[in-house]
C-alpha cells in the first residue's frame, strides 16, 4: 500500500489546518436530504478540533463550472454540519481572497470554519498553480479526508498536498486501509461481484479482478450478455449483443487464469418491468422469447451463499437484479444478508461501494454488518480496476 501520513504524525495545536471533505449532499428545498457523507468526516474535524487545530473546510458542491452559482452554495450544508458536529461552524463567503482571509484570521484554537464552494473557481478543476497558491495561503497544513474525490487531480484534492505538508484524515485512511485488506493482501479465497446492467462500463473492472480473485460472481443485465455469449436465450432481456465475442474472451481469460467466473443457473423474469409485476423462476435454458430477466433465482442464490461460506474477502459493486422494483430484490437481498452474517461472525472481510451498491445494501438492511461500505462512486470504481488516483498518490510526496 502506498505510504502515507495520518493524523498521528501531525502537530495541530494552533496550527491553520486545510481539510479537504466531501459535502456533495443531496439537498431537498434547502435541506440535506442524506446526511451520510457529512457524519463520515465528522472523526476527523473533531479530532483536529480538540486537538487545538482550527479546522478550515475545503469541499465542492455540485457542478457550477467554474463560477459562481448560488443554488450549489455550501451555506446550506454549513448549518447541516453544525447540528451534526454541535459546535459552531463558520462560514466564509468565498475559498480564497479577503473574505477567506478574514474569516479564517478570526479562528482561534478548535474553531471550524467552511469555506465557500471550491468550484466556484474555475482553477479548482483546472488544478491552476495560482489557484493552489492562493488556496494554500490559508493553510499551515493540509488534510485530505475525501476519498470519494481522490480519483480527480483538483486543486484541492490533489495540489495542495504538493504544496503544504500532506496527511491522510481518519475517513480516507479508514477507505484506503479496507481496500488495502479487501484486493492488496487480502485473505483467500477472494470474491468479487460485479452487478449493473452493462459490460461496457466495467470493462476494464472485469480485466483486473480476473488475476486478483478467486470467483468472480457476475450479476445484473451484464450477466445476459455473458449468457447470450454462451448460447443461451435472453429474450427481451437487457443485453448488449456486440459484446458477446468480449464476454467470450473474458470467460477465456478467466479460465487461463484459474478465475472462476459464476453466472446464474436460474433466474427470475417477468413479462414487464414493473413493480410487483407476475414474476417465476426459470433455468437459463428456458427463458422465453417474450421475457425479460430482471433478477437471479433462487438456485443461483443458494451457488453463491455457497461459495461465500468458503470465502474470506468479499468485494461487491453492482445488484444482481433491478433491485429498486420488488420482486425484483430479493436476490440481491438474499446474498447480502449472508454476507453480511458471516461478516458479523468474524468469518468474511466484506468491502463494498457504488452508488447502486450502497442503495442496495442499505434496502436490504445489510450494510451496517459489512467490514466497511464506501460512499465513494468513481473513485471507489477506478480503484477496483486498477487505477492510481492522483488523491491517494499526492499524499505519498
Amino acid at each position: 500500500m502506498t505510504a502515507f501520513k495520518t493524523l498521528d504524525q501531525a502537530d495541530l495545536k494552533g496550527k491553520r489546518v486545510l481539510l479537504r471533505v466531501d459535502l456533495n449532499v443531496p439537498m431537498e428545498n434547502g435541506v440535506v436530504a442524506d446526511a451520510t457523507r457529512i457524519d463520515r468526516v465528522l472523526p476527523t474535524i473533531t479530532e483536529i478540533a480538540d486537538k487545538g487545530g482550527r479546522v478550515i473546510l475545503l469541499a465542492h458542491f455540485g457542478r457550477p463550472k467554474g463560477g459562481r452559482n448560488e443554488e450549489d452554495s455550501l451555506r446550506p450544508v454549513a448549518k447541516a454540519l453544525a447540528e451534526h458536529l454541535r459546535r459552531p461552524v463558520a462560514f466564509a463567503d468565498d475559498c480564497i481572497g479577503a473574505a477567506a482571509a478574514q474569516a479564517v484570521a478570526a479562528l482561534v484554537d478548535g474553531d471550524v470554519l467552511l469555506l465557500e464552494n471550491t468550484r466556484f473557481h474555475k482553477g479548482e478543476e483546472e488544478n491552476d498553480p495560482a489557484f493552489v497558491a492562493a488556496l494554500a495561503e490559508n493553510g499551515d497544513l493540509y488534510v485530505n479526508d475525501a476519498f470519494s474525490a481522490a480519483h480527480r487531480a483538483h486543486a484541492s484534492t490533489e495540489g495542495l498536498a504538493h504544496k503544504l505538508p500532506a496527511y491522510a484524515g481518519r475517513a480516507m485512511q479508514a477507505e484506503l486501509e479496507a481496500l488495502h485488506q479487501a484486493l492488496g493482501q487480502p485473505q483467500r479465497p477472494v470474491m468479487a461481484v460485479v452487478g449493473g446492467a452493462k459490460i461496457s462500463t466495467k470493462l476494464e473492472l472485469l480485466g483486473n479482478l480476473l488475476s486478483k480473485v478467486d470467483y468472480l460472481v457476475i450479476g445484473g443485465g451484464m450477466a445476459n450478455t455473458f449468457l447470450a455469449a454462451q448460447g443461451k436465450a435472453v429474450g427481451k432481456s437487457l443485453c448488449e449483443d456486440d459484446l458477446l465475442d468480449t464476454a467470450r474472451a473474458i470467460l477465456e481469460k478467466a479460465e487461463a487464469s484459474g478465475c472462476q467466473i459464476v453466472l446464474p443457473e436460474d433466474v427470475t423474469v417477468a413479462k414487464k418491468f414493473a413493480s410487483h409485476a407476475p414474476a417465476h423462476f426459470v433455468t437459463v435454458d428456458h427463458v422465453a422469447p417474450d421475457d425479460m430477466i430482471l433478477d437471479v433465482g433462487p438456485k443461483a442464490v443458494a451457488h453463491v451463499e455457497s461459495l461465500l461460506e468458503k470465502t474470506r474477502t468479499l468485494v461487491w459493486n453492482g445488484p444482481f437484479g433491478a433491485f429498486e422494483r420488488p420482486p425484483f430484490d430479493e436476490g440481491t437481498n438474499a446474498v447480502a444478508l449472508t454476507a453480511a452474517r458471516l461478516t458479523s461472525e468474524g468469518r468474511l472481510l466484506s468491502v463494498a461501494g457504488g452508488g447502486d451498491t450502497v442503495s442496495a445494501l442499505n434496502q436490504a438492511h445489510a450494510a451496517a454488518q459489512f467490514t466497511y461500505v464506501s460512499t465513494a462512486g468513481g473513485a471507489f470504481l477506478e480503484w477496483l480496476e486498477g487505477k492510481e488516483l492522483p488523491g491517494v498518490k499526492a499524499l505519498a510526496g
